[in-house]
Parts: C-alpha cells; structure tokens; sequence
C-alpha cells in the first residue's frame, strides 16, 4: 500500500533534506512539503472537504515549523484531522517532549539528524496507525472527521461599533437554521455577551485555560446551555482574570469547540491581546465591525494595519462590516473600502438603535422582534458567510425558528436590506 505523506518544514535547507530521505523510503508518495502551519491546516481542510481518503496517511511536522507552535500544531491537526498520523521531527529526544508531544496526538517522534531506519519506522507506524482509523471511520463509527466546525471572529474597530451586537446575532441564526452553533466571548476584561443574553453563570473560559488536553468532557462542564440551545462560553466576571488565558489556551480552546460544534462565533472586544489574536489568526472568517464615522474608520485602518504588522491576517483576508449604515453619510462602504484594503460585506446593517433599545436594556437580545431591520441585515449577513444552512438567496426561506425573513430582501451587485457595497 502506497503512504502519502505530507511534511510540513519551514526552513528550505530542511525541507530539501527531509524531501529526499522520503524519497527512499518503499511505497512512499511524498508531497512537496508545506512551509508554516496555516499552509498545513488549509491544505488538509482542503483535502478533507472532498473526502477523508484524500487526506495523507502520515503529516510530518518539524520542530521549528511556524507561526504556531509545533506542539500547538499537532494538537490541532490531531483534533481536526483525526484520520491522520503526525510524526514529530525535533532534535530534542528527551522523555519530557516525548510525552509532551504524545499528549498532544502526535504518532511518533523522529530525531534529528533524520536516520532512514527511525523515519521508515516512525512513517510505518503511524500509517499503519491511520489506515485503521480510516477503516473505522468507513464503518459508520461516530468519530468525528472532515475538516472541523467553521469559526467566525468579530471584532470591533474601536469600542461600541456593535460588535457584540454582530455576534451574537450571527451565533443566534446559525443556531436557528439548524447547526450547532457555541458563541465565545473572547473581550476577556470587558465582555458583554451574558448581559445581553440574559446569563447568570459560574464557569468561564478562564476554567479552561490551565487544562492541558480539553476533553468534550470538560468542554461541555464550561461551556453554558442558553434556552436557544447555543453553546455559550463566556468572558470571566472579573476582568483582571482574563490575563490567565494565554495565546496557547485560546488556540487548544478554538480548536476543541471546532471539533465538537458546526458554526464556532467569537466575539474578540476591540482590543488585542494574545488570546483574541490567536483566534482571529485561526478563523475561517474575520469580521471587522465599523461604523460610518472618521474615528471608527481610522480605528478599522489602525486594527488592519496591526493585524498584518503582526502576522495575524491580512487585509484582504478580512470581511469589514459597516453598522449603523445610512445613505446620507458622507463615508460610504466603498470609502471605507479603500481606506482599509478589506473586503466589504454584501450587507450593511441600518441605523436604528430604537428596534434594539428594549432588547438591550432587559438582555434579551435573543427574543429581538424578527420584523427589525437590523436582524434581518445580520442574518442576512450570516448568510452571506456561509452560516445558515438555507440557501442563500432562495426564496422563501429562512432559519427555523424566526418568524420573520431571514434577511432583507437582495439587489443587484449583493447589496441587501439597509444597504451595502455600491
């Protein structure tokens, strides 16, 4: 039997090296090797997307692979890629990373400097090992497999734009068409989410953040059960505890709600830190909330800039939202478009504080009246990003449980309800 295996090494003296020792190796199909992790991650979603026997037996992940950690990489390849064997390629052999790197799911660990018979062996084992899971998953067993659960950063570009609003709006109409949706609020010092829900609760992501391997178990003990069936877990109650929740437990967190839930919304506040930095970094979509004003503006450009200065995304990797949308204002879509370098949301979201204030004030954002044009222009937007199960744009249909349309009716160019790009 063939073995394909895909490794993933930064450094290009490296790469060539590891190339060509698995180009020896019997029944080897080595594929050209993947330079940092998000390169790793989206060709085995890709691959995933199609079929699990796409995926390669055996991913080989070398020690200085990057942005993510090796460790940190391994743990989420192994938690969204459970059909794949992940060998460890370090010039550390000691029982400490050994352990380390199989509590993380790693199959193997080879040393450096690379030895045929090691590699031969760490390859076959792992194969051997993946060739099984695979069977088991061709049998009906209820392991999870495919490329994971989609996750949604929002963000706002400075504070009070209305990116709570988004989020838990997005959240609630994945949740309506039919997913399993979990909300997550990542505005650590200051979040907001259970204020607008109408939550009393104990546990938070704090809870979860000095666990090293986050089981469903575990999981589902944090996270709280809301009356629409969202999966809620929220910011600490007290702010100064959000600092315990570091890059490392935000990225082990993401990745276990991806495993367990469909649709994965985070709300990220408006300002960084390591933890929100982490999952807008690992998003499948970022969404940067701003409104039609010079300040909000200036702060979508300073976010973006941030971002791409940091590594974390690129602007034209970004989805901008303009809240509070009117067609009088002087700064239209297009503008602001230009300002950040972004994409543009089809959807605009309408100013009309006045459908919201009742529903803000009793924290019941969740019973907000379907005929409010705001909700309709975010679960139009939910749409947008691919987070209903309706099809987008078919007439007549609409998430279950909303009693209204699903969103404003669309234009010509993809503008819908209050307006949208011109």
């Amino acid at each position: 039997m063939t073995t394909r295996i895909l490794p993933a090494v930064g450094d290009a003296d490296a790469a060539r090296s590891v190339t060509t020792l698995l180009s020896q190796l019997p029944d080897a199909e080595p594929a050209a090797p993947v330079g940092d992790s998000t390169q790793l991650v989206d060709t085995l979603a890709r691959l995933a997307g199609e079929s699990v026997d796409e995926l390669p037996e055996v991913v080989l992940v070398h020690e200085r692979i990057g942005p993510v950690p090796a460790l940190e990489l391994i743990r989420e390849v192994s938690l969204r890629f459970p059909a794949v064997g992940v060998v460890l390629i370090t010039t550390d052999a000691s029982p400490g990373l050994f352990a380390a790197s199989m509590d993380a799911g790693a199959r193997g660990l080879a040393t450096l400097p690379l030895g045929y018979e090691e590699l031969a062996n760490r390859v076959q084992a792992a194969a051997q090992w993946s060739t099984g899971v695979r069977r088991h998953l061709g049998s009906g067993g209820d392991v999870f497999s495919g490329p994971g659960g989609t996750v949604v950063t929002v963000t706002g570009a400075k504070g009070g734009v209305g990116a709570t609003l988004t989020a838990v709006q997005l959240a609630l109409a994945a949740q309506a068409s039919g997913h399993t949706a979990a909300l997550v609020d990542l505005d650590l010092q200051s979040g907001d989410v259970a204020a607008y829900l109408d939550v009393q609760f104990r546990r938070s992501v704090v809870d979860l953040a000095a666990i090293a391997d986050i089981s469903p178990r575990v999981l589902s003990d944090a996270v709280f059960s809301h009356d629409t069936g969202l999966a809620l877990l929220l910011a600490p109650g007290e702010g100064e505890r959000g600092e315990e929740v570091s890059d490392r437990a935000a990225r082990q967190i993401v990745s276990a709600l991806r495993s367990r839930y469909e649709i994965v919304v985070i709300d990220c506040g408006s300002q960084m830190s390591g933890a929100n930095a982490a999952a807008i970094e690992m998003a499948d979509t970022a969404v940067l909330v701003t409104t039609p004003d010079v300040i909000a503006v200036r702060g979508a450009k300073r976010m973006v800039r941030m971002w791409d200065r940091l590594q974390i995304r690129k602007a034209e990797e970004t989805v901008t939202l303009v809240n509070r949308f009117n067609r009088n204002t002087e700064i239209q879509p297009a503008l602001v478009q230009r300002i950040t370098g972004t994409r543009m949301a089809g959807t605009a979201v309408p100013a009309n504080f006045k459908e919201l204030q009742g529903a803000v004030d009793s924290g019941r954002m969740h019973e907000l009246d379907p005929r409010s044009t705001v909700k309709r222009a975010l679960w139009t937007l939910a749409g947008e990003l691919g987070l209903v199960k309706a099809a987008p744009g078919a007439p007549g249909t609409r998430p279950r449980g909303d009693k209204g349309p699903a969103g404003g009716r669309r234009r010509r160019g993809g503008t819908t309800g209050g307006g949208g790009r011109p």
